[in-house]
């Protein structure tokens, strides 16, 4: 627990900055989280390209996320890649990065980024094999364009939570080449007796979205999101918001400092990828808890307890965001003399 004047000034700033903002009068703040929307095609070319990535930047502007677009797969290198809490490969198809934009991929996942694949995602890079891990399973086939009943498996999830349990809406309906269940967690199936697939049946189960941690990293993707009207869709564009932003990875504690004043703990910090965020201090007392909820503001966050009783405390701050349905904590030791 800190105690030296310099700390106790740190823990007045940072608690000033939620009074006053983290960011000069005027400036847009930082967002929060940045994503890199990469739609290459080396095969068939989705027309509903433009209208995703407009739809991505708009739903970016609303929730504090930096959104950076491109087909150039020379960005695939480890000092561009490092910007972005997560890669999301948007409509492509086909063989899209040679072997150094692989390897760098790669050591990016490795390092615990995120990815987040769009329909023919899975029908990009069929000779890589740890691309298909990436993804899940590879693009088979597909029947017309269709209406269909999708069947959330997951209402918790944050790409799910506000679907209808059953969602029925017209798309282009993806059959894979091995049924990923067992490697990924499934978050929707399709019921094939709602439409007819035709040769990409699967059968009795017939996942459609899945999320999955990879190989140090968080992947997630969808097989939905053919058609132009798909981005213009309320419950489409919150399908994958929510699943980029679990992607992206749950809120980071950059940093967190405690103090005690009258018998109260102070705790402040800041705080990132925080996308509609909430946090609170609980601070152990024998067989019961106190639990603070603490201000998130800008990046920052802090609050005061009530006086606690004299004695050496187990203490922990949570921080939660709502719309990836992550949180992390930090926890420590206070000593109330």
């Amino acid at each position: 627990m800190p105690t030296t004047r310099a700390a106790a000034v740190l823990v007045l700033a940072i608690a000033a900055a939620l009074v006053g903002g983290g960011s000069p009068p005027g400036a847009p703040a930082p967002p929060e989280v940045r994503i890199l929307l990469f739609t290459k095609t080396a095969g068939f070319r989705h027309d509903s390209i433009p209208t995703a990535v407009q739809a991505l930047r708009e739903l970016g502007a609303r929730n504090s996320i930096g959104v950076d677009a491109t087909e150039d797969a020379a960005v695939f290198t480890d000092q561009r890649l490092r910007r972005y809490d997560a890669v999301v490969f948007l409509l492509t198809t086909g063989d899209v990065l040679d072997d150094r934009g692989q390897a760098a991929f790669q050591r990016y996942i490795r390092s615990g980024g995120g990815f987040a694949g769009v329909h023919s995602a899975s029908d990009t890079e069929h000779d890589w094999p740890w691309y298909g891990g990436l993804v899940g399973a590879y693009f088979r086939a597909h029947p017309q364009i269709q209406r269909a009943a999708a069947l959330v498996s997951d209402p918790r999830d944050a790409s799910t939570k506000g679907l209808p349990r059953r969602w029925t809406r017209t798309d282009e309906w993806y059959g894979f080449a091995t049924n990923p269940r067992g490697t990924v967690h499934v978050l929707a199936t399709l019921d094939e007796a709602s439409y007819a697939p035709g040769d990409s049946a699967m059968g009795g189960d017939h996942p459609i979205a899945w999320s999955h941690l990879y190989d140090g990293g968080r992947t997630w993707y969808t097989a939905l999101g053919h058609t132009r009207e798909s981005y213009v869709e309320p419950l489409f564009r919150g399908h994958v918001l929510g699943g980029i932003l679990w992607a992206a990875g749950p809120p980071t504690v950059s940093t967190l400092r405690a103090d005690v004043r009258r018998g109260r703990l102070v705790v402040a910090g800041t705080a990132s990828t925080c996308v509609r965020c909430r946090a609170q201090l609980r601070v152990r007392l024998g067989g019961r808890a106190v639990v603070t909820p603490l201000r998130v503001r800008g990046g920052t966050f802090g609050g005061t307890t009530a006086v606690l009783p004299r004695g050496r405390w187990p203490y922990a701050v949570t921080i939660s965001s709502d719309a990836s349905g992550l949180r992390t904590t930090r926890a420590g030791v206070v000593r109330i003399r």
